[in-house]
């Protein structure tokens, strides 16, 4: 076991949970002051609940054994293995892996609550991501990185295009279909109410993501160094390229669309982080910005759900962008894993792969969501407040609290 390896994946696994109270205060700035504890809450409580079913359930069904190339078994539940010896996977050890991936079973769930900020009863939030994770995250982590079907195919995912960022834009977008709009949605301007809190956990989540990317190398060697530079260049350029799309169509720049461009650009780059060269990092961020805005501003209007924080928009299509871009760009030079060369470089069988592996996850997240809401709603009588309770605020009405108790104006 290399010890240089496990400080820098322990120091990865405490950088990406950092991205969780990251996210947290990027979806609590943009909602209405009498949502924001609630919106925090959201994010908080998934660092226990997600993280106690991990060492239950969640890592022996993701990486232990092998059922029809869909799902681990329960050989490990409860982590029963000796955390100290045993090296079963390849890497500096097998309880030093158990500790990163947590972190992404974490984070993963906690994206799908900015689609339905503002409106979904915190009891059954809880227990919507906890029956999701158990029908829909693990069987993907197990198809993707765990030997399964995806990975059997010669699809690559490096940090989790389609195991983190699509399953969950995609659960975000049925799940916001399911719940239903809030009471004056396409009535009523929403506007963020919290902007330097916006700018804050984009930056959190920046920060972490060198652990969610370059971690994911698995070792501290020079993956880690290539994941690491071109998850900056593509958030940079991504960040650019939102600017450029605010000044063209409004005139101005602004901190909450850098922040919106810099996070979409992390997600674009996280398939692809290790396989594709630093250069194609700029095209990939480049070109997610126009991608997501389009979405965001044109097909959600047109089609009008309430994805309130624009997660299928944000996640949901910049994680498709970053997997096609991966079968685009991507050199076996960089990374062996990778068993062709991208499309632009002559060879369409890895394309073809992505192409394939963005399909599936999409109808596992499809069916998996519509399972999960609907156990849910039997569950807890329901998944949306009341119009009383959404009338007062989730803050109040789900955990009498507020978060700013001297405020007394419109909100």
């Amino acid at each position: 076991m290399d010890h240089g390896d496990v400080a820098w994946m322990l120091t990865s696994s405490a950088l990406v949970l950092l991205m969780t109270p990251g996210l947290a205060f990027f979806y609590g700035g943009f909602v209405k002051r009498k949502n924001i504890i609630n919106t925090l809450m959201s994010s908080v409580v998934l660092m226990g609940v997600a993280s106690v079913l991990w060492v239950l359930v969640g890592f022996s069904l993701s990486f232990s054994g092998d059922i029809a190339g869909i799902i681990g078994n329960l050989k490990w539940v409860g982590m029963n293995f000796n955390g100290f010896t045993d090296t079963t996977l390849p890497y500096p050890n097998t309880l030093t892996f158990a500790v990163f991936q947590m972190m992404f079973a974490i984070i993963t769930p906690a994206l799908m609550t900015g689609a339905v900020a503002e409106r979904m009863k915190f009891s059954s939030l809880v227990v919507f991501t906890a029956i999701w994770s158990l029908i829909v995250y693990y069987p993907l982590a197990h198809m993707v990185w765990g030997g399964g079907f995806l990975f059997d195919i010669g699809s690559v995912d490096f940090a989790g295009g389609n195991v983190v960022h699509i399953s969950s834009g995609v659960s975000a977008l049925v799940l916001a279909i399911f719940l239903g709009k809030r009471k004056n949605y396409g009535k009523a301007t929403y506007r963020p109410h919290n902007a330097p809190m916006i700018f804050m956990g984009a930056a959190l989540l920046w920060f972490g993501w060198f652990g969610f990317n370059a971690g994911s190398a698995l070792a501290a060697n020079e993956l880690a160094v290539h994941a690491f530079l071109t998850t900056n260049t593509s958030a940079a350029a991504a960040m650019l390229s939102w600017l450029m799309i605010e000044v063209v169509t409004s005139g101005k720049p602004t901190i909450v669309g850098a922040s919106t461009g810099l996070v979409i650009g992390l997600v674009a780059i996280t398939p692809g982080a290790g396989f594709v060269p630093v250069w194609a990092a700029l095209a990939i961020g480049a070109m997610v910005s126009p991608i997501c805005y389009f979405f965001i501003t044109v097909v959600k209007p047109k089609f009008g759900y309430d994805d309130a924080l624009d997660v299928f928009g944000c996640h949901g299509v910049g994680g498709i962008w970053g997997g096609i871009a991966t079968g685009i760009f991507t050199q076996k030079s960089i990374n062996s894993a990778a068993a062709w060369n991208g499309l632009i470089f002559g060879d369409a069988n890895l394309f073809l792969r992505q192409l394939a592996a963005i399909a599936i996850t999409v109808v596992i997240a499809v069916v998996g969501t519509l399972i999960a809401g609907s156990i849910t709603s039997a569950v807890t009588g329901g998944i949306k407040v009341s119009q009383k309770d959404e009338n007062v605020g989730l803050d109040a009405s789900q955990h009498g609290e507020s978060a700013y108790p001297a405020f007394n104006g419109m909100d």
